[in-house]
C-alpha cells in the first residue's frame, strides 16, 4: 500500500472517529431527560427532590409506578377510544381526498385544495366557541346527552374535521407520484373511480398511511386543549389526567415521572413499528406536484 493510501485510510478512519464521537454526544445529550425520568421514578418520595434529580435511588421502589398506573389507567383507556377510531378515520378520509384531488381532476380541483390548506393554519382557540354550540346542537338533534358535547365521540369528530387539511396533503402528495399511466390501465379494463382506489391505489399507500397514522395518533394522543374544553371528566384523556396528577401539599415527582413514561409510551410503539415508512411517505411527491 502506497502512502497516498495510507493517509487516505488513516484520514476516513479520523473522520469515521469524529463522527462516531459526535453522534454518541447527541444521543448522551438526547437521553439526559430520560434518565432523569426514570431515576426519579424509582425513587421513593421522600428522595424525588429536583436537587437529588441527578441521583441513582438510594432505596429502589415501584410504588410510584403503581400510582401512577392507577390513576392513569381510566386516561389510557379513554385515549385508546380517541386515537384508535381518530387515526383511522382520518387516514380514510384523507387516502380518498388525495386520491381524488391527484387523480381525478374536475374543474376547481386546485381551487378547493388551497382551501383545504387553508384549514391547516386556524388554530384551536379560534374554533373552540362554535365547536361547542355545533357538538351541543348534534346532542340535541339525535336527542342525546353527553355523546358528542362531553364525550369521546365528539372529540374523535373534531380531531377528524380539523386532520382533514394535512391528511389530504400528505396522501395527495403521495398520490401524485403514483404513475398515472396505471391508472390509465385500469380505466382501458373497464374499473371506475372506486375499483381503481381499492385495487391499485390503496395496495400502494402504505408509507402514506403510516406517515398519517403517526401524525394523528400523535395529535390525538397528546391532545390537551381539545379534551378539557370538549369532554366531561370521565372521559378525560391521558394527557388530562396526567395534568391532573399532583399533591395538595407537596408535588409526587417520582409519581409524575412514572405516569410521564407511561403516557409516552404508546406514541413511541407507533413510531417503532412504523417509523421506517415515515420519511418514505412524508417526502414523497416533494419533487412532483
Amino acid at each position: 500500500m502506497t502512502a497516498v493510501a495510507v493517509r487516505s485510510v488513516g484520514r476516513r478512519r479520523v473522520t469515521a472517529g469524529v463522527k462516531l464521537f459526535f453522534l454518541v454526544a447527541f444521543v448522551m445529550i438526547f437521553l439526559i431527560p430520560v434518565y432523569v425520568l426514570l431515576a426519579t421514578s424509582f425513587k421513593p418520595l421522600s428522595e424525588a427532590d429536583p436537587s437529588q434529580a441527578w441521583n441513582l435511588p438510594q432505596t429502589w421502589t415501584a410504588e410510584a409506578w403503581r400510582v401512577a398506573w392507577e390513576k392513569l389507567r381510566p386516561g389510557i383507556w379513554n385515549s385508546i377510544q380517541l386515537a384508535v377510531p381518530g387515526s383511522l378515520l382520518s387516514c380514510a378520509l384523507g387516502s380518498m381526498n388525495g386520491y381524488v384531488l391527484s387523480k381525478w381532476r374536475f374543474p376547481g380541483a386546485d381551487v378547493l385544495f388551497t382551501l383545504f390548506l387553508f384549514g391547516m393554519f386556524i388554530p384551536y382557540q379560534g374554533v373552540m366557541i362554535p365547536l361547542v354550540q355545533l357538538l351541543v346542537n348534534l346532542d340535541s338533534l339525535a336527542g342525546t346527552q353527553g355523546v358528542f358535547y362531553g364525550g369521546i365521540p365528539g372529540l374523535v369528530l373534531a380531531h377528524v374535521v380539523y386532520g382533514i387539511p394535512i391528511c389530504t396533503l400528505i396522501f395527495r402528495n403521495y398520490y401524485v407520484t403514483i404513475p398515472t399511466e396505471l391508472i390509465e390501465a385500469s380505466r382501458v379494463d373497464g374499473a371506475g373511480m372506486l375499483r381503481t382506489y381499492w385495487s391499485v391505489v390503496l395496495p400502494v399507500s402504505g408509507p402514506a398511511i403510516a406517515v398519517v397514522i403517526i401524525w394523528q395518533f400523535t395529535s390525538l394522543w397528546n391532545d390537551f386543549l381539545f379534551a378539557v374544553f370538549l369532554t366531561s371528566p370521565q372521559n378525560w384523556p391521558t394527557t388530562v389526567m396526567l395534568n391532573n396528577i399532583a399533591g395538595a401539599q407537596a408535588t409526587p415527582y417520582s409519581q409524575q415521572m412514572a405516569a410521564a413514561i407511561l403516557a409516552s409510551i404508546p406514541t413511541m410503539v407507533i413510531y417503532v413499528v412504523l417509523g421506517r415508512f415515515f420519511m418514505r411517505g412524508l417526502m414523497a411527491g416533494a419533487l412532483k406536484g
